[in-house]
């Protein structure tokens, strides 16, 4: 199992580079799928860093990889935030409309489950659980 523990601070996302290299070389995984992972992982872990604790500093979120080679690769991010269905509560995104047209937010919960082959949201004794997983 790989685990990163971060915390809220922006600058420490620069961790996940190092996380999925490392992920990718365990499960051996392609270069389309890992730059697909990285993209959904910087995507659900921005959102965290930035709305799961409002005025908060310092605080933490856990990242955690397991799976079977070959088979599955499971992703949760796990953080002690405001609870956040991002799968329910991120606007729905037109992606026919214009730069203009097309509303904020929601695009990033949108590329999570593009790049994803499941995505699932729990809230379980006070954390926000964000599973991902992709059939490899």
């Amino acid at each position: 199992m790989f685990k990163l523990p971060i915390t809220n601070d922006i600058s420490e996302m620069e961790q996940l580079e190092k996380f999925v290299d490392d992920m990718a070389e365990a499960f051996k995984l392609e270069d389309d799928f890992k730059f697909q992972l990285g993209l959904a992982l910087d995507e659900a872990v921005a959102n965290v860093v930035m709305y799961a604790y409002p005025e908060q500093e310092g605080m933490p979120i856990h990242i955690e990889a397991d799976g079977e080679q070959g088979k599955k690769l499971i992703i949760r991010i796990i953080d002690e935030g405001i609870e956040f269905n991002p799968l329910a509560e991120a606007p729905d995104v037109d992606t026919d409309a214009t730069t203009e047209e097309r509303e904020i937010g929601g695009l990033g919960i949108f590329l999570v489950k593009e790049s994803m082959d499941t995505v699932q949201y729990e809230r379980e004794n006070g954390k926000n659980i964000l599973t991902m997983t992709k059939n490899l």
